[in-house]
């Protein structure tokens, strides 16, 4: 099962880090953002299904994010915070496309339903197993290699390491791997941007912690590792890394063996790991900045993705992909 990314915006850091406790140890991927500004900046980076934003913030207010997110991620869901005296702005905002809208103080409860609702319009299509490359867009004979690679790669459960500049679309390889592997398309597939967190809280993502482990550890989690058990398991931005994180990875991939921060327990994962990074590992490697035997046991199956200006036969396919999901988010008819 993927897990759905979100994007939490909202200045007051207490409110910020209220709603990333409630949603983080659910089924998600939680980011945050101070401001507006700041989440326009992770829109860049990576890709969301929903944005979870304040009303009211310095600079770029909500309004201003969710007119920009309509206008170049139409397919990402914006729910509106807002107090009870601004309940009418954010109806109006509705209008304008916002999803919803929660009034402070946030329930739990609610939050996880309206969520819940808001997502359900990105469940994969049924087809995407029998077709591991639904929604990747390609003709090139460079995508046709990497497609051919992808097929060969399915039925090994070797490590993959999927390197190329960003938005070269590392992340929709990696699904399309997960899905034409026969063992793990039915399985968890898990995923987490190494470089959006500090180190102990990356640790604590991929491994999970026992209650008490450190500040804020107020309940038992489960890490990435655990929840994609059986399946398979994206580490984007795998440069991140610090050295010690990447002893405990090298671990995993040898022994397949792991225990939660905090905890004494040794636990089992079978699991495939597919690492992305936009840098050059060899470099790093050179450098001292990234071991060379982790390097090597994630190179095991190696894949470079090309970046559209070595592609350009794509752009006509591209183009007209891009301005159907347009028409269709917003009720118009446009050929071309």
């Amino acid at each position: 099962m993927e897990r759905n990314r979100i994007l939490v915006v909202d200045d007051d850091p207490l409110i910020r880090g209220s709603l990333y406790e409630m949603l983080r140890g659910q089924r998600y991927d939680v980011e945050m953002a101070s401001d507006g500004s700041e989440a326009i900046d992770h829109l860049k980076r990576r890709p969301f299904q929903l944005v979870l934003a304040d009303w009211k913030m310095p600079q770029v207010d909500g309004m201003t994010l969710l007119s920009h997110i309509k206008n170049q991620y139409p397919d990402v869901s914006v729910i509106l915070i807002t107090g009870f005296g601004n309940v009418n702005s954010a109806v109006e905002a509705m209008r304008e496309g916002a999803f919803d809208y929660l009034t402070k103080p946030i329930q739990p409860e609610e939050l996880e339903e309206t969520i819940a609702r808001a997502l359900t319009q990105y469940n994969p299509p049924a087809d995407t197993i029998d077709d591991p490359f639904a929604g990747v867009i390609g003709q090139d004979p460079s995508m046709q290699k990497l497609f051919s690679m992808v097929r060969l790669v399915a039925h090994s459960p070797a490590t993959v390491l999927l390197e190329g500049e960003s938005g070269t679309g590392k992340r929709v390889i990696a699904q399309a791997i997960h899905r034409a592997d026969p063992k793990r398309r039915h399985q968890p597939f898990a995923e987490i941007s190494c470089g959006a967190l500090p180190e102990t809280l990356l640790e604590s993502e991929l491994f999970g912690h026992v209650r008490g482990s450190f500040t804020g550890a107020i309940r038992d989690k489960q890490g990435r590792f655990e929840v994609a058990d059986g399946g398979t398991i994206l580490l984007d931005e795998i440069d991140a890394f610090t050295p010690a994180l990447q002893v405990k990875l090298l671990r995993v991939i040898q022994e397949r063996l792991y225990e939660r921060v905090g905890d004494t327990r040794t636990m089992r994962v079978d699991v495939r790991i597919i690492a992305a990074t936009n840098r050059t590992l060899s470099e790093l490697v050179k450098q001292g900045k990234f071991r060379e035997d982790l390097y090597y046991r994630l190179h095991v199956i190696a894949m470079r993705l090309p970046a559209l200006r070595e592609r350009k036969s794509d752009l006509p396919l591209l183009i007209h992909h891009f301005i159907e999901r347009s028409a269709r988010a917003m009720g118009k008819t446009i050929d071309g």
